[in-house]
């Protein structure tokens, strides 16, 4: 095998598990938050402190010294993104959310790669131009009169996503800044647990979701993530997320039982296709 084809398939995979952890994430708080006892601040709390914990445990297990530790700054925008991510869907419909959410985290990080100078070709622009109106055609019939409310706290919990994703480029070793985050996370939450204690409920259910979205799909996924992002441009970066909802659609006929229709697999079909086009490097 050529070596120069290494890094572009170790960009693919952790990509691909990347998104995959994400996707799962969204599956387990739309079973928790809508089908359980859980309430939003609870799931939160829940949700990081297992994301801390998994992760700590991994840097404890390393026997060698690496650079990064997380950061406050990069905590509150964790802690912003799944709070927001919770709290809004109380009151929006999983559709609206996921294209809300992705939709904010695309402008921030589209945004900052603009101002950093960063250009699209016209193929790229193309792509991104389907992968859109994929996505928006697979939410369409969710896009009436959404909350205002549950759609700020989502678009908060986008630009927060977008922040802590670009923050995590180039800040050291991947897993240990994720786990200084969601540590310094965790009071935070514990905070916003105990302001709203009286509306507090939860069940065994609700918190088995809480905890597999933490260890698993967020502080897995999350270090996955910082891992595949120095290899990435932020513009690409931002597009390849536009998986995340298909793979989330997906998952809820395969595990959930929801019906496969033809719209969802004609917009699947734009949405990886435009993304392949934007992430397709010039020559």
């Amino acid at each position: 095998m050529n070596n120069n084809n290494n890094p572009a398939i170790r960009t693919l995979g952790l990509t691909t598990l990347a998104m995959i952890a994400f996707a799962g994430n969204s599956l387990l708080c739309r079973l928790a938050l809508r089908e359980t006892e859980i309430d939003a601040a609870s799931f939160t709390l829940v949700r990081l402190f297992s994301g801390a914990l998994v992760l700590w445990l991994l840097v404890q297990m390393r026997n060698r010294k690496v650079s990064g530790n997380g950061s406050w700054p990069s905590a509150l925008a964790l802690f912003i993104y799944a709070a927001g991510f919770s709290y809004a869907y109380i009151s929006l419909d999983a559709g609206i959310g996921a294209l809300l959410l992705f939709g904010a985290v695309q402008a921030t990080m589209i945004s900052y790669g603009l101002w950093q100078g960063e250009r699209f070709t016209r193929g790229q622009l193309l792509g991104l131009t389907l992968a859109l109106g994929g996505l928006v055609g697979l939410l369409l019939p969710g896009l009436s009169a959404p909350p205002l409310i549950g759609s700020l706290l989502m678009l908060a919990a986008g630009i927060a996503w977008g922040v802590y994703s670009l923050r995590g480029r180039g800040a050291g070793d991947p897993t240990q800044v994720t786990a200084g985050n969601f540590i310094r996370a965790v009071p935070v939450a514990l905070v916003l647990s105990l302001v709203t204690l009286s509306g507090a409920s939860f069940d065994i259910p609700g918190i088995g979701y809480a905890v597999a979205s933490g260890a698993l799909a967020s502080g897995m996924g999350y270090a996955i993530w910082y891992t595949a992002l120095p290899l990435l441009k932020a513009t690409n970066a931002a597009t390849v997320q536009l998986s995340v909802p298909v793979i989330a659609a997906a998952g809820g006929v395969l595990l959930l039982g929801e019906v496969m229709s033809l719209r969802l697999v004609l917009a699947s079909l734009a949405i990886l296709g435009g993304i392949a086009l934007v992430i397709r490097q010039k020559q």
